[in-house]
């Protein structure tokens, strides 16, 4: 990720510098809508993504049988010493309860504030370059020019869901006060940057917005303030490998074991931000109903186009998630669990009493809850599950956020993506016969590559594959969202990278490039 972070933002740094945010107040041609001052006065936001920010602690915690505690401001996320040494102290500090999203009574952390935030994760002679972030964007920007106070970071705790961002941290008024200052700092307009989950915080904020502004300011605003949108690696339609976080865990490459690593994801809200969700349904207009009914117990119920039915896998190319359960009739002939046969009784492929049977879901099947109420019989996470995806997203009082995303009202989008490389799209779980939290294991994995799909053994598998992969991380399914957004003048560069087969800028109305990459 931080490699296609690395190859994208070269590409970001070339349209940011042709703008003449580096002072030498040069022109583009846009749609009309282009701002018509200096842009030297133009500031960079920038928003991170998942797991892209420092965290602090914010207290004092003895570590027994370690030499290292933690101290109020001393790094939690990340320091690979302290984990290694300490890893029980370690996760004190980072977990959250996954109910109420509160810190553990011993130890709570806090995000770091600035672009050291969000520069290295891991500072030091071999942990930094293996952490680095944003610094070499940074970097650049300070090769080229670019005043100290144009790049501003705006940090948040990315284990927090977004209601509890603004609930906890005050992150929205904060972010609008942000863009606010800017303009009041350089006299112009600010360009955001946003990063992976970045983009759903910002998707988020300008709904959030929407409800802080009386309607006849809210464009204005947004055209005082924002002049550009530069989605970097943007999952729109978000990315299966959520699912595969939440049952068999995701390390990001630390030294720690699957089953910790899931049990550390799974307390966070943020975990469920980035499910996959289909392309055909949409939530409710929470704008109107804060003017019609209120806000109170809004649950955002999904409305689906005829297409959904229609379609085999919610628009994607294959089903998110294919799980093995037993199936058990107990001595009294009752099902061992009726939830299972309730909710998933005709995604059944065997009915053989005893034997285990598969269970498939598609993108809209692991985002309205489904996937999670068919497991909760079979592990304790999944009524935990459950219950965050229903209070922190589907009631959130501003936004579903699991609903697809439409043009945002920015004068210039641009979408930056990398593509064709292999890029997971699909897993085949089964029971490994271990207790929580590594009770299962991943059988299969369905990788798109170039235009096709294939099993982990190379095997070519049925689906509807798109014409080109991911970012290895990201589906290019979702990753293209951002071309139903597509206007009347777009420009769509592919620039080859040493690492990368191609970075996929793709220019939604507004700015016209006058130049190669």
């Amino acid at each position: 990720m931080n490699e296609m972070l690395r190859g994208a933002s070269r590409a970001v740094l070339f349209l940011l510098l042709f703008q003449g945010l580096g002072g030498d107040g040069s022109e583009f041609v846009g749609d009309g809508r282009d701002f018509g001052g200096d842009y030297s006065k133009l500031s960079g936001i920038i928003i991170p993504g998942f797991a892209s920010t420092q965290l602090r602690a914010w207290s004092i915690l003895d570590c027994p049988y370690s030499p290292l505690d933690f101290n109020p401001l001393d790094l939690v996320w990340l320091d690979t010493t302290k984990l290694l040494s300490a890893v029980n102290c370690w996760l004190k500090c980072i977990l959250l309860d996954p109910y109420n999203q509160t810190d553990h009574p011993e130890c709570k952390s806090r995000p770091d504030s600035g672009l050291s935030a969000i520069t290295e994760l891991d500072p030091g002679y071999i942990t930094g370059p293996l952490s680095s972030v944003w610094k070499e964007w940074v970097k650049w920007c300070i090769e080229f020019g670019i005043e100290a106070n144009a790049i501003i970071a705006v940090p948040y705790d990315w284990r927090l869901s977004p209601k509890m961002l603004e609930e906890r941290d005050l992150y929205f008024h904060k972010l609008k006060l942000t863009f606010e200052t800017a303009l009041k700092l350089r006299g112009g307009p600010s360009i955001v940057f946003a990063h992976s989950l970045g983009n759903n915080v910002f998707r988020y904020f300008l709904e959030w917005l929407k409800l802080e502004i009386a309607p006849k300011h809210y464009f204005q605003w947004l055209d005082q303030h924002i002049h550009a949108y530069f989605a970097v690696g943007a999952p729109l339609l978000g990315a299966p490998d959520t699912i595969k976080a939440t049952l068999s865990g995701s390390t990001f490459g630390l030294p720690i074991s699957e089953g910790t690593a899931r049990v550390m994801c799974n307390s966070f809200g943020s975990s469920l931000w980035m499910m996959p969700f289909s392309k055909y349904c949409r939530g409710d207009d929470v704008y109107w109903k804060h003017f019609s009914k209120g806000n109170g117990g809004v649950h955002h119920s999904y409305h689906c186009s005829e297409q959904e039915p229609q379609s085999n896998y919610s628009g994607w190319p294959t089903y998110i998630a294919n799980i093995e359960v037993p199936l058990v009739h107990d001595s009294a002939g009752y099902d061992a669990y009726p939830s299972l046969s309730e909710v998933t009784h005709e995604n059944l492929t065997s009915m053989e009493c005893g034997l285990p049977t598969q269970l498939s879901f598609s993108a809209l099947e692991t985002s309205d809850g489904t996937f999670f109420k068919a497991i909760e019989d079979y592990d304790p996470d999944g009524k935990r599950l459950s219950y965050q995806l229903n209070r922190l997203y589907h009631s959130d009082p501003v936004l579903n956020p699991l609903t697809p995303w439409d043009r945002p009202p920015i004068k210039t989008v641009f979408c930056i993506y990398g593509t064709d490389l292999k890029t997971e799209v699909g897993y085949y779980f089964a029971p490994s016969g271990k207790p929580y939290p590594d009770n299962w294991i991943i059988t299969d994995v369905i990788y798109e590559i170039e235009g096709s799909l294939f099993s982990r053994s190379g095997n070519l598998v049925d689906g509807d594959p798109g014409i080109a992969s991911g970012d290895e991380t990201v589906p290019y399914h979702s990753l293209s969202w951002c071309k139903s957004w597509l206007g009347p003048k777009v420009n769509i560069t592919r620039a080859p990278q040493s690492r990368l087969s191609a970075k996929l800028i793709e220019q939604i109305p507004g700015l016209q490039v006058k130049g190669r990459t």
